[in-house]
């Protein structure tokens, strides 16, 4: 009867749970089309001429001004706009920023033309937080301090890339180790105080909510403060309850309150390797040895996240449980503990200045010692298969038994060569806003131009993450089309993190774009050519149709046209009416199956005779949104009316996925 009572008991508490969490993803948001909207702000960062607010209105909204101002948190302001829907990512595999936005709870994001202050802060919780962050802004260690204080990682993004490198992001990332750690020192004061230990228990959970508060209530913070309530209250009432039905009673009640957190990186790294250490735990504390402890820690934490590091990273490295056992005794026991006093004695900021420059020096170089491997993007029953191998190797520390170790090795050198296995026949137009780059996977991977913006790097943020998310790790051609930025401005960035085997230019003098280019590519010992008339990809060749000398760029871009398994590609480049008429005049041009159309869809390209000519059943067009040319032109896109049009402002990225002469295509909406 008792065993009935549970077995009912836990099946209406899993109906309640699963219920509040559908309506919670079901829930709509409480804005509609307003133009005006007044809230508190609870987050404010402040970027050269750009601040971003999380604004708490009727539900939470990201607040994006494109202009400097003087507010503090906890101030009521009036924000005048328009409501916008947060972009989905539209490069496959890669993070996917509404879903992350959905993670805190944000609906929207409200472009603001104009500001104005209602009411200054009166709240004792902001006007403690704003005389923290004034005071954390005077040190010379600011941003190490709001990493490990307000869980703001404000490190200078080359010496982060070292720490992500290394395998020890987790250690910046505010978490349940930081709580440990607080939990451990206010434990130790607070007991030479007060002898009531359920009072100390209060005390301590008093300070996490208010530890929460200060980090924004960061969900790997939230999954340790819940954790500790159910400790203390299993503790208290003499509960006995298994510790590991304590943390899925916690990850039950996160999930619930929002469902989106599943889509929070932070908060599946924190869950995962929690989980996995407390069912671990009796095999760690076999170790008496407290280095060996750390090592073993680490490699069960590094052995089950590898699945989540691969989808979200594509790179491990090898050396990551070795890192740790350095980093986290110098982390935990040192660098953190240093910044809370510092914090408190701003005299220490120079010792820490001294500490933090060791810190970054030797993250430099060890970062340089790496054995990274670079794994493609896994569907979700290559990771059950993942898991299984990982249960297996888990039992081999358990029992000390390496040869438990060798499915997944198996598994993992198996996945890095997969791309020398499996072959596939693509086509990527890749989302690069106002420009072009075009990915070719054959029997060998062609990139044709690497886009290119002024501002930001289009390369760093996207093109090299997506590449590796493929598995990729060299290119055998780099096609450059000609020397315009928005074609090759990324040709340098690409160069410096993949393996190039051969570079092509187009026909022409060399501009200064490509002099630099040509620098870097001599120093690598990378073969280049220009003016070419074709390329040989094994059974495939590529047919270079413009090879007359013009006096402009666009002119003499490289316009390519290649058969793919009995489908007829062509790429356009930035190509004019002019060469189109060239090129008709000496080839007798075959119907197109797939058609990058010419110049963004400018009017001064695709002509009606042109299109004609070669009558595209599908025409790609790589364009930027709300872009200040007007492309795509009203003229080009009723050339093509008989074509399928695609664009990547619109469809984002667009794959063509060539598999038994069948021919399918799958885009990456915004």
């Amino acid at each position: 009867m008792k065993n009935l009572k549970t077995i009912l008991l836990y099946n209406i508490i899993t109906i309640l749970i699963l219920g509040i969490t559908l309506c919670n993803i079901s829930k709509k948001s409480k804005f509609k089309d307003e133009t005006k909207i007044t809230g508190i702000i609870n987050k404010i960062t402040v970027s050269e001429n750009n601040t971003q607010i999380e604004l708490l209105s009727k539900e939470k909204i990201l607040v994006n001004l494109f202009k400097n101002v003087n507010l503090e948190l906890g101030d009521k302001i009036e924000v005048e706009g328009k409501l916008e829907i947060p972009s989905n990512n539209t490069f496959f595999n890669l993070f996917n920023y509404k879903k992350y936005l959905k993670s805190k709870k944000i609906n929207y994001i409200f472009k603001a033309k104009s500001i104005k202050l209602i009411n200054k802060n009166n709240k004792i919780k902001y006007k403690i937080k704003n005389k923290i962050i004034n005071h954390i802004n005077k040190y010379k260690t600011k941003n190490y301090l709001k990493t490990f204080i307000l869980g703001e990682n404000e490190i200078d993004k080359n010496i982060k890339n070292t720490y992500q490198i290394n395998g020890v992001s987790h250690l910046f990332a505010v978490s349940g180790m930081h709580l440990s750690l607080f939990a451990s020192l206010l434990n130790y004061i607070l007991k030479k105080l007060i002898k009531n230990k359920t009072i100390i228990s209060l005390i301590i959970i008093i300070f996490f909510i208010f530890f929460s508060f200060m980090t924004n209530y960061s969900p790997s913070i939230l999954r340790g403060l819940i954790f500790y309530i159910l400790l203390t209250i299993n503790k208290t009432f003499n509960l006995k309850i298994n510790p590991i039905k304590l943390i899925l009673l916690d990850l039950i009640i996160l999930l619930t309150y929002n469902p989106y957190y599943i889509y929070n990186i932070g908060f599946i790294y924190s869950f995962g390797i929690s989980i996995t250490l407390i069912i671990t735990s009796n095999i760690i504390n076999k170790y008496k040895n407290y280095i060996s402890k750390i090592f073993i820690t680490s490699l069960i934490s590094f052995i089950v996240s590898i699945p989540i590091t691969i989808n979200n990273f594509f790179e491990i490295n090898l050396l990551t449980p070795l890192i740790n056992v350095i980093f986290v005794p110098l982390i935990s026991f040192i660098i953190f503990p240093i910044s809370l006093i510092t914090l408190l004695l701003k005299p220490l900021d120079n010792l820490f200045v001294i500490l933090i420059n060791l810190l970054e020096i030797l993250s430099k170089t060890i970062s340089k010692l790496k054995i990274t491997i670079t794994l493609s993007h896994i569907p979700w029953y290559i990771m059950i298969i993942y898991y299984i191998f990982i249960i297996l190797s888990i039992i081999g520390i358990k029992n000390k038994k390496i040869k438990l170790f060798i499915p997944l090795i198996l598994l993992i050198t198996i996945h890095a060569n997969i791309k020398n296995i499996y072959k596939p026949a693509r086509v990527t137009f890749l989302d690069v806003g106002q420009g072009d780059s075009i990915l070719l996977e054959l029997n060998k991977n062609i990139l044709i131009d690497t886009g290119g913006k002024i501002n930001s790097s289009i390369a760093e943020t996207y093109t090299i993450p997506y590449l590796k998310s493929l598995g990729i790790k060299k290119l055998n051609y780099l096609i450059l089309t000609h020397s315009d930025f928005d074609h090759m401005g990324e040709a340098v960035n690409l160069v410096n993190n993949f393996k190039i085997e051969k570079a092509i230019f187009n026909c022409g003098t060399y501009e200064q774009s490509e002099k630099e280019l040509i620098k870097l590519l001599n120093k690598k010992n990378i073969k280049y050519y220009s003016c070419i008339k074709e390329l040989n990809i094994d059974k495939n060749k590529l047919y270079f149709l413009q090879t007359k000398e013009f006096d402009n760029e666009n002119d003499n871009s490289n316009v390519i046209y290649t058969e793919l398994n009995g489908y007829k590609f062509m790429f356009m480049g930035d190509a004019s009416i002019t060469t189109e008429k060239e090129i008709m005049s000496i080839y007798n041009l075959p119907d197109i199956d797939v058609l990058k159309v010419g110049h963004h869809g400018s009017r001064t390209s695709s002509s009606i005779e042109f299109i004609n000519e070669i009558n595209p059943k599908y025409s790609i067009i790589s364009v930027g949104k709300n872009n200040r040319y007007g492309h795509p032109n009203k003229e080009t896109l009723d050339n093509l009316k008989d074509s399928k049009i695609y664009r990547t402002d619109q469809d984002g990225s667009i794959m063509f996925k060539i598999n038994n002469s069948k021919l399918k295509i799958e885009t990456r909406a915004p």
